[in-house]
């Protein structure tokens, strides 16, 4: 039995580094409420590029960073975030057919799943959602979508990352 030797696990590493930099990135009030969900969308990218090498526990460890460094409580985005993994390894052979329009669909509604998470949990600990700002980060993720796919699959394509 051959062993599959992996390649460009950098790739992967450094394009979670980025997404993460973007979620905490400073922004004006106003922009901060529009910001697309980075890590989400790299996360789905990945889970459903190489369901083998990110999953379940990917999206666990991404979240707790991302918690870490968002100073929120710990394990808020993780719950969602397993569940975006596992909505993409589940889903990876159907999503990849999908052209990018439905395939952003879809995204829009992964990404509502991980905001009612997080909102549920912000709202247990006592700051309840302002007006449906939660539906923002969802809207501007679909827009994103098509340009981190093709970018991620180009970086995958380019550095041989499988």
């Amino acid at each position: 039995m051959a062993l599959e030797k992996h390649h460009g696990g950098w790739v992967i590493i450094f394009s979670f580094m980025i997404s993460l930099m973007l979620a905490i990135m400073p922004l004006p009030q106003w922009a901060a409420t529009w910001r697309p969900d980075w890590v989400a969308l790299v996360l789905v990218y990945w889970a459903i590029a190489t369901p083998q090498r990110v999953g379940v526990g990917v999206g666990w460890f991404i979240g707790i960073l991302h918690d870490v460094l968002s100073d929120t409580l710990l394990g808020q985005h993780s719950l969602g975030y397993c569940l975006l993994a596992y909505a993409g390894v589940k889903l990876h052979r159907r999503i990849r057919v999908f052209p990018l329009w439905q395939q952003a669909v879809g995204i829009f509604v992964l990404i509502m799943i991980s905001q009612t998470i997080d909102i549920w949990i912000r709202g247990m600990l006592g700051h309840p959602p302002q007006g449906l700002s939660f539906i923002y980060p969802a809207i501007t993720s679909t827009l994103f979508w098509p340009w981190i796919f093709i970018l991620l699959r180009d970086m995958k394509r380019a550095y041989q990352v499988f």
